[in-house]
């Protein structure tokens, strides 16, 4: 039995030659969702100084200026450094910070949820799709997939933050990140 289990564990061992594809499909995964937050924030900066700056109908945040730039160039640029993966750990640390502050500041009051389930979120629903059929072509809008209501929990934001962390601690992967070429090129000791 043990001879079994031995040669189960070497043949799960071996499949370590192919471990550059997770950090390299978390890189992936990670790319299009940063670089919209990025972008569209980029897109109207000023709207985004005022909504992180503004404590009645924004996030109240101090500095609020100096906070949506770390935060646009954070996400776009690190879009990009994903990507390419470059300075993956480096990166990491900002989009953590970032995904941090956003659960705490946006997404906490609405707890866990991202895609509300609550019988308020149903009735939002319902009435939503009495409207689009009412006045829209609501089979058209809805050829690909149903409607949802976003509920705003931490969701994404954690998810999202604990990919970036799997990324601080085991950087962009091998062969298919700069990371890794400029490493054996010019990394010593």
């Amino acid at each position: 039995m043990l001879q079994l289990l031995n040669r189960l564990q070497n043949m799960l061992d071996a499949t370590r030659s192919l471990d550059f594809i997770a950090p390299l499909a978390i890189r992936l995964y990670l790319v299009p969702v940063f670089w919209m937050a990025g972008t569209n924030k980029l897109a109207s900066m000023d709207s985004t100084i005022a909504w992180f700056g503004n404590p009645d109908w924004g996030l109240g945040l101090p500095f609020p200026a100096l906070m949506a730039w770390a935060a646009t160039l954070a996400e776009a640029g690190g879009a990009i450094l994903l990507l390419l993966g470059l300075a993956t750990r480096w990166i990491s640390i900002p989009l953590f910070i970032t995904m941090v502050v956003a659960a705490v500041t946006v997404h906490w009051q609405h707890g866990w949820a991202a895609i509300a389930e609550t019988s308020a979120s149903a009735e939002r629903l319902e009435r939503a799709t009495a409207i689009l059929q009412e006045h829209g072509n609501y089979a058209w809008l809805t050829e690909t997939g149903n409607f949802v209501v976003l509920n705003n929990g931490i969701e994404f934001a954690v998810t999202y933050g604990i990919m970036v962390l799997a990324l601080f601690f085991i950087g962009g992967g091998r062969y298919v990140s700069a990371d890794y070429w400029l490493a054996r090129r010019f990394r010593t000791g």
